[in-house]
């Protein structure tokens, strides 16, 4: 028996509005897995899990933000030699070239691990992280490079006593458009006045 075309019409909706309705069950049913799979993730592993490849972050105060979930990983969880080298080499995926070539990655690794383990022998933490809000973010020019200026807050704690560290990062925008951090300095030591560069 022939259906009619508007009982074909009619029965193609239907499939199609419930191939919809449990294409978006397994959309949101995914995004759960998803969303529970991040929620039981470690500082650590969620800092790891980030592919800068794919997924770089799109400003300087974006770029900032996922250097400092790296630090406090360094310094405030229980890190093995390894889980150090594979977050010291996501930091340096977040470097501009100039900071690569002055910081060899052998050496680099090597001071990190000594510093790390220094903190921890001083039972020292960084309690808290705070980037600069976006419209404090400096941008200027100089010799034909973009740079963007934040300042980071640090609170840190040392056998029961807390203290702020204030640092300027400095970042160029390299050949790609990403925000690499070109350098840093205490916030006492930069002219904030002028285009100085930390460390220049």
């Amino acid at each position: 028996m022939k259906l009619k075309p508007r009982a074909t019409r009619i029965t193609i909706i239907i499939v199609l509005l419930v191939m919809a309705v449990v294409g978006y069950y397994a959309f949101l049913s995914g995004r759960a897995k998803q969303s529970r799979a991040e929620k039981n993730m470690t500082a650590v592993e969620a800092a790891l899990s980030k592919n800068l490849d794919k997924e770089y972050p799109p400003t300087p105060k974006e770029v900032m933000k996922y250097y400092n979930d790296i630090i406090r990983c360094y310094y405030n969880e229980e890190c093995s030699d390894d889980d150090i080298e594979a977050l010291g080499l996501k930091a340096r995926g977040l470097f501009d070239q100039k900071l690569l070539e002055a910081n060899e990655v052998g050496s680099y690794l090597l001071k990190l691990k000594e510093d790390v383990k220094g903190y921890h022998d001083a039972k020292r933490k960084i309690t808290n992280s705070a980037v600069a809000s976006s419209t404090n973010v400096d941008y200027y020019t100089r010799d034909g490079y973009s740079f963007a200026r934040l300042l980071c807050t640090y609170n840190i704690n040392e056998n029961g006593k807390n203290d702020t560290m204030k640092i300027i990062y400095l970042l160029r925008k390299d050949p790609d458009r990403h925000w690499k951090i070109y350098g840093w300095d205490f916030e006492s030591n930069v002219d904030l006045n002028g285009d100085g560069v930390p460390g220049d």
